[in-house]
């Protein structure tokens, strides 16, 4: 008889999607039944900025008590939104692979950022990605916005489904990708114009710590596992977690692994109003794998992986701090 897994997961359009691929690949690999337990959030229910709203932590802490309580057995989220410290009880079991990182622009008239007039209205809820757009662009006005994919893309003039009071907005590229929004895309960004969110484009499987590791659940887990994902998150979360720097402050990183086996991690912090900024990068040589689709039976060559992973973001943000981002982004490592 199929083992039941009930995941937990966020209520909106892209959480569901998102818990959606997670539970077909989960039943694919082993024999559960799947069932999706819906969990709404500080994040879903209070309005205003994310950093008003404390930033990391406000769209999982619901979904991890639910897990802690027994509610469900499984939960799923975007990895970026996840504190980096450890939460006693849970393990995150498996990072699916990872949708493209980077950020895009969704503006008008098919316009790209060069292409914006001056005093264009931009929005977007991310601190990090404001500063960047500042340094890139001082003369926009960027607008800060919440909401779903969909009430952000409304609010670009042109559309039918919203106000159209704004210019352009910056999402997640990889978020309109899983809700089959590519079309809205005008420009993607690469990292040396707007850096990506640590764990932006991944996802977070996260289960109790005493999960049975002999049964079925723990071995679709396993299969689910992607080590080059699992790194690159990795450096990029040892980083924000040394700088002691939330999902709302000012930094973006970029880590992919090298078919050689190489590592590389590139960062950025800037300053609010986009007038500083610092780049540090840095790469660790890890243990190649032949395995085609990126996982690691070897226990011991894991461990090591991971902890040359997170030893490279630590490494690179000491050299931003060394440089003074701390003091140039009003980081807690400062204080």
């Amino acid at each position: 008889m199929p083992q039941l897994v009930r995941i937990g997961t966020r209520a909106s359009a892209l959480a569901l999607t998102q818990t959606g691929h997670v539970a077909d690949d989960l039943a694919s690999l082993a024999d559960l039944t799947v069932e999706t337990v819906r969990v709404r959030t500080d994040g879903d229910r209070l309005t205003g900025s994310l950093a008003s709203l404390g930033g990391t932590g406000v769209f999982v802490t619901a979904l991890r008590d639910a897990l802690l309580e027994g509610r469900c057995d499984v939960a799923v989220h975007s990895l970026k939104d996840l504190p980096t410290a450890d939460a006693p009880g849970l393990t995150i079991a498996a990072v699916p692979p990872r949708e493209d990182p980077r950020d895009a622009l969704c503006a008008r008239d098919g316009l790209t950022l060069a292409g914006l007039p001056a005093g264009a209205r931009v929005g977007t809820g991310a601190p990090r990605r404001a500063a960047q757009l500042r340094a890139a662009r001082p003369d926009l006005d960027v607008v800060d916005i919440r909401g779903n994919v969909d009430t952000r893309l409304g609010r670009v003039a042109g559309s039918t489904a919203g106000p159209g009071d704004l210019d352009a907005v910056v999402l997640a590229r990889a978020g309109l990708a899983r809700l089959g929004r590519l079309e809205a895309v005008t420009e993607v960004f690469d990292a040396d114009v707007l850096a990506p969110a640590p764990g932006q484009g991944a996802l977070a499987v996260e289960v109790r710590s005493d999960v049975d590791p002999a049964g079925e659940l723990a071995r679709a887990l396993r299969a689910l596992d992607h080590r080059p994902t699992r790194l690159a998150v990795l450096a990029e979360r040892a980083l924000l977690a040394r700088l002691e720097a939330g999902c709302a402050a000012p930094v973006g990183a970029a880590a992919a692994l090298g078919d050689d086996g190489v590592l590389r991690l590139e960062a950025v912090v800037v300053r609010p109003d986009g007038a500083a900024s610092l780049r540090r990068e840095a790469t660790a040589a890890l243990t190649p794998v032949a395995d085609e689709d990126g996982r690691a039976d070897d226990d011991a060559a894991r461990a090591s992986d991971e902890a040359a992973a997170r030893a490279l973001g630590a490494e690179v943000a000491d050299e931003l701090l060394a440089a003074g981002a701390a003091e140039l982004a009003d980081l807690a490592a400062s204080r």
